[in-house]
């Protein structure tokens, strides 16, 4: 199993990383802040006004740890990396497939089929913590739910149509979206819907935001394995998307990014007053509340759950990589089909 390496998030303003012998030094205004082995690092996210010398950019390349730079925001912005050793046929057969309909529904199918019933799981789970003081509208709302993604799940996972594959995947998202916020149990941050660009609540703001990261952790994951992240089969491929990781993201999303999200206002780890609203109605995390909630990213990577398929403990935060494997393997015919992430 691979050793999980840790993602160096650098989100203050005006740092300066710079190369001392084989770590990486960040300062701020001429005082150094912080000291990490290089060894230790699987990635880099620097946010907003952060500055990498040259040289670091160029040892980093070389052993194989990516630069990934977002906006202040979150948004992805650009990735420096060094050369790319993925296997040619690996790649040849992912790009065969995905100029097939039929290639694609076959690996996609099980995404959509493992996003819809972690998505349910995350509703049952409402269900249980919270149902007993839930209004009986809302509690209706939920169990309704609950039954409907199940049926739309066991729809897509036998489905043979592309297009229709992706109907199933967006019914249950509105679904799920439409009763996500009965899971909220802090009256003061409400949740009408999923909005992107931009997000108009501080519940779509977080949202985004770790939906960001995870993005982040499946393209590295994905190119890890030798698979071109740009190159999906649910999504379809557009110039500048890493459709594929968006494939890869959709089983994981809800218990990574989701689950998370809600635990941080449920426990009020997060309110109101950590974020802030643009001219434009964008609602943003604020600086000091983006350190707080990469903190809490990095320490729901480090828990561990026994995957479903390989029948052994993994961290959350090698999952990514875990899923990237298997869907390597499923290409290569190792594999009769594609194994999702699938919570118990």
């Amino acid at each position: 199993m691979r050793r999980l390496l840790n993602t160096l998030y650098v989100t203050l303003d005006g740092a300066w990383l710079r190369k001392d012998g084989l770590n990486v030094v960040v300062e701020v205004d001429g005082a150094e802040r912080l000291r990490v082995p290089m060894h230790l690092l699987g990635s880099v996210a620097a946010f907003g006004r952060v500055s990498l010398s040259p040289a670091l950019m160029g040892a980093l390349a070389e052993a194989g740890v990516v630069c990934a730079f977002f906006g202040m925001n979150g948004r992805f912005l650009a990735r420096v990396e060094g050369p790319v050793s993925g296997n040619v046929l690996l790649r040849r057969e992912q790009y065969r497939r995905g100029d097939d309909p039929a290639g694609c529904v076959a690996v996609a199918r099980a995404m959509v089929a493992g996003k819809a019933l972690n998505q349910r799981g995350v509703l049952q789970r409402a269900l249980r913590d919270h149902g007993g003081s839930l209004a009986e509208t809302a509690r209706d709302a939920l169990t309704a739910a609950v039954e409907r993604m199940r049926a739309i799940a066991a729809r897509a996972a036998y489905e043979t149509d592309l297009d229709r594959l992706r109907g199933h995947e967006g019914e249950a998202a509105a679904l799920y979206f439409g009763v996500f916020g009965q899971a909220i149990r802090v009256t003061e941050i409400g949740f009408q819907g999923r909005s992107r660009r931009p997000p108009l609540d501080p519940v779509n703001a977080l949202l985004s935001f770790l939906y960001t990261l995870l993005v982040h952790d499946c393209r590295g994951a994905l190119e890890g394995v030798g698979l071109d992240p740009a190159a999906g089969f649910l999504h379809r491929m557009r110039p500048g998307r890493p459709s594929l990781a968006l494939d890869l993201m959709e089983e994981l999303r809800a218990n990574l990014a989701d689950r998370l999200a809600l635990s941080l206002i449920n426990r009020r780890e997060v309110g109101v007053e950590d974020f802030r609203a643009m001219e434009n109605g964008a609602v943003l995390l604020a600086e000091d509340s983006r350190k707080a909630v990469l903190t809490a990213w990095q320490e729901r990577k480090k828990e561990e759950i026994e995957h479903p398929f390989l029948r052994e403990r993994v961290p959350l935060g090698l999952l990514p990589h875990v899923q990237a494997s298997l869907l390597a393997r499923t290409l290569r015919g190792d594999l009769d089909a594609y194994p999702p992430m699938v919570w118990r």
